[in-house]
Order: C-alpha cells, then sequence, then structure tokens
C-alpha cells in the first residue's frame, strides 16, 4: 500500500484560457485525488493535490502536457506532509 502524498504544483506556459482547470478537475476525478487548482495573476495555474502517491504522480504526469490547446513549458512541485484536508477536488477562482 503506498502512503497520501501532498504536491503542489505551478504550472507555467499556455495554460490560461485553455480549459486547463477544467481538465484538471477532470483528471483528478479520474486519478481520484482531492485538493484545488486556481489560475494566478502571473499568467500561471497552481494545483495541490492530495492523496494515493502512484495517483498524485500520475496526474503530476498529466499536468506535463496539460490539455489539448496548453502548451506547458515548466511545472514544479513541491512536496509537503499529507493533511487529509480535502474531501474532494474543487476549481478555485
Amino acid at each position: 500500500m503506498d502512503k497520501n502524498v501532498r504536491a503542489r504544483a505551478i504550472i507555467s506556459g499556455r495554460v490560461q484560457g485553455v480549459f486547463f482547470r477544467m481538465e484538471t478537475h477532470r483528471a483528478a476525478k479520474r486519478y481520484g485525488v482531492f485538493g484545488w487548482v486556481i489560475n494566478r495573476r502571473d499568467g500561471t495555474v497552481e494545483a495541490l493535490f492530495e492523496g494515493d502517491k502512484k495517483c498524485v504522480e500520475s496526474i503530476l504526469q498529466w499536468c506535463k502536457k496539460g490539455p489539448p490547446h496548453s502548451k506547458v513549458k515548466d511545472i514544479k512541485v513541491s512536496w509537503d506532509t499529507y493533511s487529509g484536508e480535502f474531501t474532494q477536488f474543487e476549481i478555485r477562482y
């Protein structure tokens, strides 16, 4: 059994205006991870993922490519202690 983890990702490139948040929400449901995703003022997208380590790693891999019209240039990931505070994945505004 894998342990639960928490990862924060900052995704840069053409990631706003291309349904990145909505598709991240769908991917999070598919991978069974919880947390949130938000557009940042600097043009990046930030996401916080919690869940099974393999599932979180899978969605981070998905984020490296993103939805069809996006063009991800970079993804910075920081790992933290799992908190278990989320019961769903949400799009934040």
